[in-house]
């Protein structure tokens, strides 16, 4: 699948680190990020627009994590939900990277 835009949602409890996930995100051409610290945000954000990827960050418990994984498949089957802990760009960067090829999803660049 092509898409021209990879929308990413980061759902966290601590809106620094969220701020550093944001800028890391956005930093990368044709990457968007959103970011949350509720669970009803995130799903009225997921409501909204696909994201393909939504990061679990810092100071959301795994039982949180497990309902909201549960909520956001029922609504698209085809999400990955997966838990970032940090550790700079380089990190993030490679879990999308890898995220996007399991997936079979290509960034092209709008002409």
């Amino acid at each position: 699948m092509e898409i021209t835009q990879l929308n990413i949602l980061a759902i966290g409890r601590d809106p620094a680190i969220l701020q550093v996930v944001e800028r890391l995100i956005n930093g990368h051409d044709n990457w968007l990020a959103t970011v949350v610290t509720t669970d009803g945000q995130a799903l009225a954000a997921f409501g909204q627009q696909r994201f393909p990827i939504v990061f679990v960050c810092a100071g959301v418990s795994t039982a949180e994590e497990d309902v909201l994984r549960k909520c956001l498949t029922a609504i698209d089957a085809n999400v990955i939900v997966a838990r970032h802990y940090g550790g700079g760009s380089g990190l993030l960067e490679n879990e999308v990277r890898a995220i996007l090829d399991h997936q079979g999803i290509y960034i092209t660049t709008k002409k």
